[in-house]
């Protein structure tokens, strides 16, 4: 039995998809990185991240299947359960050969666990919508913290631009140790303990000061953290998830 093994990024899960349909050990599942389990029969492949592979995957999905397809994908991802990858891949097998009506075979199992999880992580996104609950800290920032069962930060973040696009916001989502920042322009993903850390920089100009590093990677082109790219898609594929959202 041949296993995939990704890093745990979006990408690496979509080059992982890339080396199922090109390389000639098929994979009976596909896993993120974990602690190493000796297993006689199962032969683990080390899958490497390739931007460009996983690129050709995302267009190809949005291409030849669908944005709802995507869309499943995507969400599917951010529930980060065990298998789903592996449902992922199923999926797309079976999309690639019947397009978009692909999504009408809600009997097909292939299909019906994608929508079951994907579906699961829409509706705790739009129930966060009304649970989130911001508290003003003493630099004028306004935090908030959850704890969902799903990796929903990156979904419900366009919804505050939008409705406190005037304000310096944090969503800390402290089950994952990740946050979304808001500066009145545009949000950014970050890992760290946020709301302990802005406390104690209540003096304005400290404040203001972690507030820029904060935004810095921003005004440095092509940079890039692996360890968030665990959690969340590459900016460059942010547009047609807020198109797939509207």
């Amino acid at each position: 039995m041949i296993h995939y093994i990704y890093d745990g990024s979006f990408e690496g899960m979509l080059t992982a998809i890339h080396e199922a349909y090109y390389r000639p050990e098929k994979p009976q599942r596909i896993l993120r990185e974990g602690p190493k389990q000796q297993n006689i029969f199962v032969t683990p492949i080390a899958i490497v991240t390739d931007s460009q592979k996983a690129d050709k995957v995302y267009g190809a999905i949005k291409e030849k299947i669908s944005h709802r397809a995507l869309k499943n994908v995507f969400y599917g991802f951010l529930s980060e359960e065990e298998e789903v990858a592996t449902w992922i891949y199923q999926y797309l097998q079976l999309g690639f050969k019947l397009g978009g009506k692909v999504d009408g075979y809600h009997t097909e199992e292939r299909v019906a666990k994608l929508h079951k999880v994907s579906q699961k992580v829409g509706k705790e996104a739009h129930r966060m919508l009304g649970l989130i609950r911001f508290q003003k800290l003493e630099g004028g920032i306004y935090y908030a913290s959850i704890e969902p069962d799903h990796n929903i930060t990156a979904l419900v973040a366009p919804h505050f631009a939008n409705r406190m696009a005037d304000q310096n916001w944090v969503i800390h989502d402290e089950k994952r140790n990740i946050a979304a920042l808001y500066n009145q322009k545009e949000w950014i993903i970050r890992e760290g303990e946020m709301g302990e850390e802005l406390a104690l920089h209540g003096e304005e100009l400290a404040y203001q000061e972690l507030w820029r590093k904060y935004f810095k990677a921003i005004a440095i082109k092509n940079r890039s953290n692996p360890r968030l790219q665990k959690s969340y898609m590459p900016k460059r594929y942010w547009k047609h998830l807020i198109e797939l959202n509207k």
